[in-house]
């Protein structure tokens, strides 16, 4: 029996629309755990909604019993849905591209979801991909911010971005149109984007560090805005059809995580981030610029409450799912080093409550 896997983003929304709004009802006063649902239930990133399938699927086939729904909804959309209230009407786990914020740890936390227990799974980097057939990119970070934020250092204030091609940012780029393809503002993706390449490319500019040093909030604002007008152009929580759009516009760029890179290395190719190519070892070491660490979340209180739910954790942080050679290394997820690989299967063991984060 195949587990019921939920791929429509939208529709999850409007099914959770339908049911129980925490802005509707009192906070709970404690986290209730998920009984009154036969199956485990995640939602989230949609670059761990590939490794998270794929466990599901494992689960069901080797111990039977109801098969996990997991839905795309992006880390902001889960975490959203994770944090609406303890029980069953909402998710046992959310996954995650992007450690959780504290606004929505705050927000949890006053719908009675007060006990997060925080997996890390592994690694995985941000592409910047163009058509097999495109010209190749060796991209600079302050490149990838010149062309991307909507407004730039001019004089004592800031001018909007008119720059048409990548080569009007600098002579060294393609000729081809700025055009890229990327994740919704709900995406940890997108999160993850902004702040290790637009963030680290504006502090390149002596106008932009100085900003930072005195008006951190500001900087933010500023370097975190991407250019509309056709220049960005927000693809949805679905990386594959970011690869699809790619080959059907050659000249545009996509911004996936790598898994999706390394399922359809025969369609589309990754740019170059200083030099780096996004591959397992450049990602693994941190060389890559574009490296992040990849979550679940996990209710504690639905451990032994939710049927299964034990046992997906334990399933997802196995040897043979995310240690190395693992099954869903196969999928384009990077396994942690073995002592850290260890320590999060400790952590799925003990599961400690995590404290709020600083940001």
């Amino acid at each position: 029996m195949k587990p019921l896997i939920c791929l429509s983003a939208t529709a999850a929304l409007l099914l959770a629309a339908c049911g129980p709004s925490a802005s509707t009802q009192a906070p709970a006063k404690s986290s209730g755990g998920g009984g009154g649902r036969q199956e485990v239930w995640a939602a989230g990133s949609s670059t761990v909604f590939p490794f998270a399938t794929r466990v599901a699927e494992n689960v069901a086939r080797t111990g039977g019993g109801r098969p996990a729904k997991v839905e795309s909804l992006g880390t902001g959309g889960g975490f959203k849905l994770f944090c609406g209230g303890p029980g069953s009407a909402y998710p046992d786990i959310a996954d995650a591209s992007r450690p959780i914020k504290k606004s929505e740890f705050d927000k949890c936390v006053a719908n009675g979801v007060t006990d997060i227990v925080e997996i890390k799974i592994g690694y995985d980097g941000i592409v910047i991909a163009n058509a097999k057939g495109g010209p190749a990119y060796d991209f600079k970070l302050e490149q990838i911010y010149r062309g991307l934020a909507a407004q730039l250092p001019a004089g004592t204030g800031f001018a909007k971005n008119g720059a048409k091609t990548w080569n009007q940012v600098d002579p060294a780029l393609p000729a081809d149109p700025i055009l890229v393809y990327g994740p919704p503002p709900t995406s940890g993706t997108r999160d993850a984007f902004l702040e290790l390449a637009l963030e680290k490319g504006a502090r390149k500019l002596p106008a932009m560090e100085a900003l930072h040093a005195a008006k951190e909030e500001e900087f933010k604002a500023k370097s975190h805005t991407l250019r509309s007008e056709g220049v960005w152009i927000d693809a949805g929580e679905n990386d594959n059809a970011i690869v699809q759009t790619l080959e059907k516009t050659p000249h545009s760029l996509g911004v996936f995580g790598y898994s999706f890179l390394d399922n359809n290395m025969d369609k589309v190719k990754a740019a170059k981030v200083e030099g780096v190519s996004p591959t397992f070892a450049t990602i693994s070491s941190g060389a890559y610029p574009l490296s992040r660490s990849l979550y679940i979340y996990v209710k504690k209180a639905n451990i032994g409450v939710t049927p299964g739910l034990r046992e997906f954790v334990a399933a997802f942080v196995s040897d043979g799912a995310t240690g190395k050679g693992g099954y869903l290394q196969d999928r384009g997820l990077i396994p942690l080093p073995a002592a850290d690989h260890a320590a999060q299967k400790d952590v799925a063991k003990t599961l400690p409550i995590i404290a709020a984060p600083k940001s």
